[in-house]
C-alpha cells in the first residue's frame, strides 16, 4: 500500500507540516508513505497562458507521485476558515492533467491549527474542489486544535490520545484504499 502525504502549507515550520511528519510515523508497518513538501515543486500560480508553455515540472512530479499511490493524506491550514490557497493552486493545476491524477483517489484530510477548532472549518471547503475532481474524499477527518502545543521537540504528539486518533483514523482511511483499490 503506497500513500502519498503533503501540506497545504508553504511554510518552514508550518503546524501542518508537523501533522503530516507525525501522521507519517504512525502510519500501518504495511504502508509506504512519500511525504511531499509542495514547496519544493515550485508550483506556480495557474495561469493558463503558463500553461500554455506546458505542465510545470513539479505539478507533474506530484502527478506522478499521486497516480503511484492508493491515497493520498493532506493537511492544511484553514486560511480565513477556508481552504489554503497553496492547497486550492496544487489541486488546480492537477486537474488540468489528463487522467487527473486525483480522479478516484481516496484522500484524508486532516488540519493542524494554533486555534481551539483545530482547522475544520478549513476541510469541510477543501472538500469541495478535491469532489469536483473525482476524488474519495474519505467522510472522518482530523482536526488538531492548539497545535503550536501539541508537539515535542521529536514531532511526536505531546497528547498520547491525539496519537492514538491519528493511528485509528489512518488504520481505517488504509483498509478504504484497499477495499477501493
Amino acid at each position: 500500500m503506497k500513500l502519498v502525504l503533503f501540506a497545504g502549507s508553504l511554510r518552514k515550520d508550518s503546524l501542518n507540516k508537523k501533522l503530516v511528519a507525525a501522521t507519517q510515523k504512525l502510519l500501518p508497518t504495511s504502508v509506504e508513505a512519500t511525504v511531499v513538501d509542495i514547496k519544493t515543486l515550485n508550483i506556480p500560480l495557474y495561469d493558463g497562458d503558463v500553461e500554455v508553455e506546458g505542465i510545470p515540472e513539479g505539478v507533474q512530479l506530484l502527478a506522478t507521485l499521486i497516480q503511484g499511490a492508493q491515497g493520498v493524506v493532506i493537511s492544511s491550514p484553514e486560511y480565513n476558515g477556508s481552504i489554503s490557497s497553496p492547497l486550492k493552486n496544487t489541486i488546480d493545476w492537477l486537474s488540468r492533467l489528463k487522467p487527473v491524477p486525483l480522479e478516484q483517489k481516496p484522500v484524508l484530510l486532516l488540519a493542524a491549527s494554533p486555534g481551539g477548532l483545530g482547522g475544520v472549518r478549513g476541510l469541510l471547503h477543501g472538500k469541495v474542489p478535491l469532489e469536483v475532481v473525482g476524488s474519495y474524499v474519505y467522510p472522518q477527518t482530523f482536526g488538531l486544535a492548539k497545535a503550536h502545543e501539541a508537539f515535542t521537540a521529536e514531532g511526536t504528539f505531546v497528547d498520547s490520545k491525539n496519537a492514538e486518533r491519528i493511528k485509528a483514523l489512518t488504520a481505517a482511511f488504509v483498509q478504504y484504499c484497499q477495499k477501493l483499490s
